[in-house]
């Protein structure tokens, strides 16, 4: 127990002076953590596509409805409804599955070098806050032994020398899939948040 309080406690600096000492507090840094990267997502998402010609973003984002991120293979809720039904535990397990495949495919991520360097430390800082998370819950241990064993091969292209067309096409894959799963995970850890509180109106 005095270990997961100091680690609370780490997990906090910068965003309370006060030691966290529930997980109401916890998710409230995780919500605060996972909300920065979606927006950091966002930005390096925007930034790409203002370099394109306006026909390269028609065609881009015609060829990405119809292709496959690579974490799609973790399962997770096909609508707001499912996600309201799904118990904390799960939001939190599709959460760390999501967050733990994009820190070795962040380093990857086109855009400014100072924008993708703050992405995979903060990925593993939310990693350890999402596992903090589990195994604070009923069942935890047991659940997060389950989320460990997955682990997501990176994009089959990573190691390959891209040039011209397909470089533009893997490059806006890859910032459009990581802009959809930090998107999913805000949503997750906002939702297992909100479960947390009773009164609160959970509704998406």
């Amino acid at each position: 127990m005095d270990r997961v309080v100091l680690l609370l406690s780490v997990l906090s600096l910068g965003v309370s002076s006060q030691p966290i000492t529930d997980s109401q507090h916890l998710f409230s840094i995780a919500v605060s953590r996972i909300q920065n990267l979606h927006l950091l997502a966002q930005r390096l998402f925007s930034n790409f596509e203002s370099t394109l010609q306006t026909e390269d973003q028609r065609q881009l984002n015609k060829i990405f409805l119809q292709d496959f991120c690579n974490s799609d293979y973790i399962i997770s809720p096909i609508d707001k409804h499912e996600t309201q039904r799904s118990s904390v535990l799960k939001l939190l397990s599709i959460s760390y599955r999501l967050v733990e495949s994009w820190e070795f495919s962040s380093r990857f991520l086109s855009g400014g070098s100072a924008l993708r360097n703050q992405i995979s430390p903060r990925l593993s800082e939310l990693k350890t806050g999402i596992q903090l998370l589990i195994t604070a819950n009923q069942d935890g241990a047991e659940m997060f032994s389950d989320v460990s064993a997955l682990q997501l091969a990176p994009y089959g292209n990573f190691y390959q020398s891209l040039g011209g067309e397909e470089l533009l096409r893997r490059n806006y894959e890859l910032l459009a899939c990581f802009k959809k799963d930090m998107h999913k995970v805000e949503t997750y850890l906002t939702v297992a948040k909100c479960r947390l509180s009773p009164e609160a109106n959970c509704t998406l």
